[in-house]
């Protein structure tokens, strides 16, 4: 049984690998370049203090870019505050409340 499982799980890998290979080159150098440009478009702290949530980015792009605080609240709906838009190295903030439950649990960002 145990030589049945790893034959199993080598042909797994070994599927997993060739689909990954078959990938054209082109198509993951620009999806690691998309990926890339995503994660530097923003840089954000983010905190809670109560019932409050809140998001502070700096925009690293040379576009404008919104940007807005979703925060989870505890046995509350979870909230968003409003957008912010921030030119090219502008630094901005979004804050939002949660309107009852034990308060805001965590914050991030949403990128619009």
């Amino acid at each position: 049984m145990k030589n049945v499982l790893r034959s199993a799980a080598l042909l797994l890998v070994s599927a997993t690998a060739a689909a990954g290979l078959a990938m054209p080159a082109s198509a993951a150098a620009s999806g690691a370049a998309a990926a890339a440009g995503a994660r530097n478009s923003l840089n954000c702290r983010t905190w809670v203090d109560g019932y409050r949530g809140f998001a502070e980015c700096t925009n690293n792009t040379n576009r404008a870019i919104a940007f807005r605080v979703t925060i989870v609240c505890g046995l509350w709906p979870d909230t968003a505050g409003r957008w912010i838009t921030l030119n090219q190295g502008q630094r901005g903030t979004s804050e939002g409340e949660c309107g009852g439950g034990s308060g805001a649990g965590s914050a991030n960002w949403q990128e619009g």
